[in-house]
């Protein structure tokens, strides 16, 4: 028998989705329910059918598994962001490394020695960035938090488990100053309103943090009230700034940034490498798990000292210049400007004179380095979630860099890139994941690809 939203069916949760979803089976139908993990009975109404698939919701546990833990996160089944906090770290572990595993069999097609999960050093508070959406509350007052699942409606929340404990009470000073001062929350529907975000950075080794709030104009009254509150709620404010984004659109930040206090970066040190971070440059959010993932990618590219390095989607060039005294030559290259005067400057300051930067799309500058005919040994791509331009890949393969290895934060792309890959000469010889988001439906991997008929 077929089954039918809002009927209620028993289900035992065998295992868990890449989106965090415990799955069971009703009649031989796949059930996906949020928030359960394995080994869980309970009563689930079904909310979704599918032709092969349903979604439910848990009504009743009536055995709840043994690897579950109390959340404690008084809005965990609300917001969408932890979405593994009821389950052991332990389970976690296992789990995260079973999705790099099938992805990379499943989409890749292939099967290279796969290495142990590296745990995260902190499974709580090891957040160093937060971009928190700003809306009008029930009550008219401006209310800040995070969209709760699958939406824009902001679900209030003081404090997250996830990131550092003075983003909360510099949270709560900003919108105390856009009270006091009448800084409309931005209305998405009505693109009406000022305040659309706060964007918090600290860096971790220095404790220096940032303040970026993200609006549609420039010309905020009683700016000095603003740096006076925020760095009265939190004396490591470092820098206050404004990003304008009049734009109606999903990204959250723009590309103009103004300084209204302090200094417009940060400073942190990764690897051993002192950097200096803007608003919109790239940096891992997870410091410590940072230098464990760098360290991973350092050893599976093998150096000696006397490579060619090319890092594409570079950043801010921290991968890279943890790399720089490994090898004879780095060249990185990055499409946003700021962030490539931020690894010209790191360069700099850390006395490495053997690299080059280069603003440019990933792809576009691979294929030109391609016909200057540069033979990196080496390469080492960390590309958005949607993963490599076919462009880049191609670009890649004809410079045919003995290994090319590759960071990613979705391994299903990074699949789908190997694959790719594959078909141009490179084999995935190692695998690992790397825990670099505890608690929620997302893990890093490292995957080193080696150029067939190479040593």
């Amino acid at each position: 028998m077929a089954l039918q939203k809002n009927q209620i069916i028993s289900l035992s949760i065998s295992g868990v989705t890449s989106e965090g979803n415990g799955i069971g089976r009703c009649d031989g139908m796949a059930v996906f329910v949020p928030y359960t993990v394995p080994g869980d009975q309970l009563m689930a109404k079904v909310v979704k059918v599918n032709k092969s698939y349903a979604y439910a919701i848990a009504e009743r546990m009536t055995r709840p598994s043994n690897l579950r833990v109390d959340p404690v996160c008084p809005v965990f089944g609300k917001c969408g962001g932890c979405a593994l906090r009821s389950l052991s770290y332990e389970a976690e572990l296992s789990i995260k490394e079973d999705w790099v595993r099938q992805d990379l069999r499943r989409i890749g097609k292939c099967e290279p020695n796969m290495l142990p999960i590296i745990p995260s050093p902190n499974a709580d508070r090891y957040r160093n960035k937060a971009l928190i959406p700003v809306a009008v509350g029930k009550d008219g007052r401006a209310v800040s938090g995070f969209y709760a699942p699958r939406s824009h409606r902001v679900l209030p929340c003081a404090d997250c488990l996830l990131q550092p404990e003075e983003f909360a009470p510099i949270t709560a000073a900003v919108l105390e100053y856009a009270e006091q001062c009448g800084v409309a929350p931005y209305d998405e529907e009505k693109h009406t309103g000022t305040l659309r975000h706060i964007f918090l950075r600290k860096a971790e080794a220095t404790g220096q943090i940032m303040v970026v709030l993200v609006v549609t104009k420039f010309g905020l009254p009683r700016t000095d009230l603003l740096v006076e509150k925020v760095r009265t709620a939190c004396a490591q404010v470092s820098g206050v700034l404004l990003n304008r984004n009049d734009a109606v659109t999903n990204v959250i930040m723009g590309t103009d940034t103004k300084l209204l206090w302090g200094s417009e970066v940060i400073s942190d040190v990764l690897c051993g490498v002192k950097l200096n971070i803007s608003p919109l440059a790239f940096y891992q959010v997870n410091r410590q798990g940072a230098q464990l993932l760098y360290q991973e990618a350092a050893r599976m590219a093998g150096l000696s000292g006397n490579e060619l390095l090319l890092d594409l989607y570079c950043g801010a060039g921290t991968i890279g210049l943890s790399m720089a005294g490994q090898v004879r030559e780095l060249i990185g290259v990055e499409i946003v400007p700021q962030a490539i005067e931020n690894a010209k400057t790191n360069a700099a300051a850390n006395g490495v004179t053997n690299a080059r930067f280069m603003c440019a799309d990933a792809g576009q500058a691979a294929a030109r380095l391609a016909e200057e005919g540069l033979r990196p040994d080496v390469v080492l791509v960390d590309p958005p979630r949607k993963g490599c331009s076919l462009e880049t890949i191609e670009a890649i393969c004809a410079m045919a860099p003995q290994r090319v290895v590759m960071v990613s934060c979705n391994s299903a792309t990074a699949a789908r890139d190997v694959e790719l890959f594959a078909q141009r000469g490179y084999k995935a010889a190692q695998a690992r994941a790397v825990d670099m988001f505890p608690r929620t439906a997302n893990v890093e991997a490292v995957i080193l690809l080696t150029k067939k008929g190479s040593k």
